[in-house]
């Protein structure tokens, strides 16, 4: 009974001689080691300072498509990201004349062009140009960053 008591013990000193070997070892190869020039040198990036996009959403645009065989619907909102507040005052003053330019623009356009995606970018491209003309002779024409469609259906 000794004996087994004995060999017990020594198993687990040579166990725990083994465990804290093997801890030491490799504790001592990923120890942190003096920083070099580059971590030295790291500063933390100051944030980047998103601008707050401005907005200016319209009332919904209904339209009739005239195509060959028979004539369709085109009902869209539209919503306008501009570049300052000014071009957002600009919109908001002129709004008469802003949804005439695009009731002329939506009306003329052709059912098939504008159910690509091509053709729906054309028409984006068609009312920013539109859009960024001057209102009034004495003032610059509005920054408009896009045109986007909240709504697009065509019956």
């Amino acid at each position: 009974m000794l004996r087994l008591l004995k060999f017990i013990l020594l198993l687990i000193i040579v166990i725990g001689a083994s465990v804290g070997a093997t801890m030491w070892f490799t504790g001592r190869d990923s120890a942190p080691s003096a920083p070099t020039a580059e971590q030295a040198v790291q500063v933390p990036a100051a944030p980047v300072m998103v601008p707050v996009p401005i907005f200016a959403e319209l009332d919904p645009f209904t339209v009739t498509l005239y195509g060959e065989t028979r004539n369709r619907i085109l009902y869209t909102a539209i919503t306008l990201r501009l570049g300052d507040e000014a071009s957002r005052k600009q919109i908001t003053d002129y709004m008469p004349e802003v949804r005439d330019r695009i009731l002329k623009v939506l009306s003329a356009q052709q059912l098939p062009q504008i159910q690509t995606p091509e053709g729906r970018q054309a028409l984006v491209d068609a009312l920013k140009a539109t859009l960024a003309r001057p209102f009034a002779a004495q003032l610059p024409g509005p920054l408009i960053a896009d045109v986007l469609f909240t709504a697009f259906v065509v019956q």
